[in-house]
């Protein structure tokens, strides 16, 4: 078993979060893990990017050649197009619909929705929408890896074990709303 992930989005999204999580969920599974990640502006706002690299066997490499990803996890759609030559054929693009404008030329949204959509292999859903029933648009990273997870070769319990683990110094709330967010992603997905 190998998974090459790319997460992809913008400084504040919790892009860091999403691979600590699956990072600890891979660790608890046996797995083997290596990790790069890549920061834009030191500020909010700029992008942000991490290769995920799990295994069965021992990951020498933690960068992800391109044309070899097995997905592409974005909490931006413009992000997610912006990674697309690191996506294999079989490869799958799981985002947001929801932008994140911050620059003063970005592309129209419904430009971007349409070359998703193109993608043989794609999820899209409206992250923040499905994260503010849960309580907070902060939990739309859960949300989204809620939706990618049927594509991670991780159980989904094990991922809600690691959200306990990273967000169990935030209280029971916190905890408790993250773990919603994830499941409402899975849903949303289709894996509910």
């Amino acid at each position: 078993m190998k998974k090459d992930i790319i997460l992809a989005g913008v400084g504040g999204q919790g892009i860091l979060s999403i691979a600590a999580v699956i990072g600890i969920a891979a660790v608890e599974s046996g797995l083997h893990l290596k990790q790069a990640e890549v920061h834009g502006m030191s500020q909010r706002g700029g992008a942000v990017e991490s290769h995920l690299r799990i295994s069965d066997r021992p990951v020498h490499s933690d960068l992800i050649p391109e044309g070899e990803c097995d997905m592409i996890l974005s909490v931006e759609p413009m992000e997610a197009l912006r990674h697309l030559s690191f996506l294999s054929p079989e490869g799958w693009v799981v985002t947001s619909s929801n932008p994140f404008k911050n620059i003063p030329d970005y592309p129209a949204e419904e430009v971007l929705i349409a070359e998703i959509r193109k993608i043989g292999n794609h999820i899209l859903i409206d992250a923040e929408q499905i994260a503010a029933e849960q309580g907070s648009r902060k939990v739309s990273n859960m949300v989204m890896l809620g939706a990618a997870s049927a594509h991670l070769d991780v159980l989904p319990e094990t991922l809600e074990i690691a959200m306990r683990t990273l967000f169990e110094r935030k209280g029971e709330e916190v905890v408790g709303m993250n773990i919603a967010a994830f499941r409402a992603g899975r849903e949303a997905a289709g894996r509910g």
